[in-house]
């Protein structure tokens, strides 16, 4: 028994109504069960109920025991003394818990009320021991339903991405160019990397990069040589000696050394040359000389501009090494069509969302999800587990649906705030 599946009971009164009455004997009718709170403070707000002859309009608390009101030290909070009810699922209690200031508190039990077929499909759905708790059911619900909460669980991911993006750009003062480079910095980490990339952006801010944009060896000289790449005694050549002779310039001139990261807090391990950091900082390096502004690339409205664009091919140098003093004859460095799509989807993607939260601009929102539809899904580990269970999942809209879902809920067992699980639940 988890609280998630007292909420449910109650917000959906999936429970006897009967003669309904609280603890204390008082006739207890629900004009509105309220509105999940999914803040602070009590489980549901706005609630309409009549006890005895008088009708309440106020918030409702829930726990697994009545006895959980003063383990929460609820009795002190005056966040809670507009509770006009303590929702239950079993009375260990013989008195009703009160406000602060001292005034008892109706209390409704649900445990004798609540159909046992419903509790058990429930417990069943979270014994399960599979990855998805209801992998084995999954077939029996309708595709509507599913869809339906695929493209709830995308909005989702959007909004917690967008999210990440506006507490950029609150830190960077509200700096729309600042927070796009931040941003697709840390996409160009894919993942493995994003960590130190973020770093660097945040340590090297970009109106030093873009005073130097027209001479690419010394945008790239400050990344590489910020990251703490230029450094290595065992690596040596003419270019490495003109990027480290033009960093110890940059750095002197900016005060850049104290903020220098460490090279080893770079991941080279398991990835392929053409994912090697040192790469990556130079491509990274061609998008910023090559492009006039982070946000007017963002807001390109033509996806097919904003692939070629993201298409960044990195200085001669970069064509055929992928390390420092290592020529390599079959090196592909040009940024992938896959790589590409990593950055629209996990950076490009957000910006706009966030973007358009703060200017509460609809067409930019739209334009933003019309980029997800446009691009191919995701092949991934978990894009796989859904593939294999029959969901369909077409494009980058889907699979970042499916991959919220499967983190979000699938994993923490949330089957109760789940479409799918829900009809699971409530089926006879």
């Amino acid at each position: 028994m988890t609280e998630d599946f007292l909420y449910f009971l109650w917000q959906f009164r999936y429970f006897r109504h009967l003669d309904l009455r609280t603890e204390e004997g008082q006739p207890l009718t629900i004009r509105h069960p309220g509105h999940r709170n999914r803040h602070s403070g009590p489980d549901f707000i706005n609630a309409r109920l009549l006890i005895g002859d008088v009708e309440w309009v106020g918030t409702v608390e829930a726990h697994l025991r009545t006895s959980d009101w003063q383990a929460h030290r609820h009795q002190h909070d005056q966040a809670y003394d507009n509770v006009i009810l303590h929702l239950v699922w079993e009375n260990d209690r013989l008195t009703p818990q009160c406000r602060t200031d001292g005034t008892p508190i109706p209390t409704l039990s649900l445990r004798h009320r609540t159909d046992e077929a419903l509790l058990r499909r429930y417990e069943a759905l979270l014994q399960e021991s599979g990855i998805i708790p209801c992998a084995g059911r999954f077939g029996d619900v309708e595709p509507l339903r599913r869809t339906a909460m695929i493209d709830h669980a995308l909005l989702q991911r959007l909004q917690r991405k967008a999210e990440t993006v506006l507490q950029v750009f609150a830190r960077t003062r509200q700096d729309w160019e600042e927070t796009a480079y931040q941003t697709i910095a840390a996409a160009f980490g894919f993942g493995v990397n994003a960590e130190p990339f973020a770093r660097l952006s945040r340590y090297l801010p970009l109106k030093i990069i873009y005073k130097h944009r027209d001479n690419r060896m010394q945008v790239e000289a400050l990344l590489i040589g910020m990251a703490g790449l230029l450094d290595n005694p065992n690596e040596t050549d003419d270019y490495l000696e003109n990027l480290r002779r033009e960093y110890r310039f940059l750095s002197v001139k900016y005060n850049l050394d104290e903020n220098q990261l460490p090279a080893h807090v770079w991941k080279w391990g398991g990835l392929r040359p053409a994912g090697f950091p040192t790469l990556r900082l130079a491509q990274f390096a061609g998008l910023l000389s090559d492009q006039p502004g982070l946000m007017s690339l963002t807001l390109t409205e033509e996806p097919t501009q904003l692939l070629s664009h993201l298409r960044v091919v990195p200085s001669a140098y970069w064509q055929t090494h992928y390390r420092f003093g290592k020529p390599a004859a079959r090196l592909s460095s040009t940024l992938g069509e896959t790589a590409v799509h990593h950055l629209i989807i996990n950076a490009i993607v957000p910006i706009l969302a966030a973007y358009a939260g703060h200017r509460r601009d609809d067409a930019c929102r739209d334009r933003a999800i019309n980029l997800l539809e446009s691009l191919p899904a995701e092949d991934n580990r978990v894009t796989r587990i859904w593939k294999d269970l029959s969901l369909e999942v077409r494009s980058a809209f889907d699979s970042q649906g499916a991959i919220e879902l499967y983190t979000q809920f699938c994993q923490q067992k949330r089957c109760m705030s789940c479409q799918i699980g829900l009809s699971l639940i409530r089926r006879a």
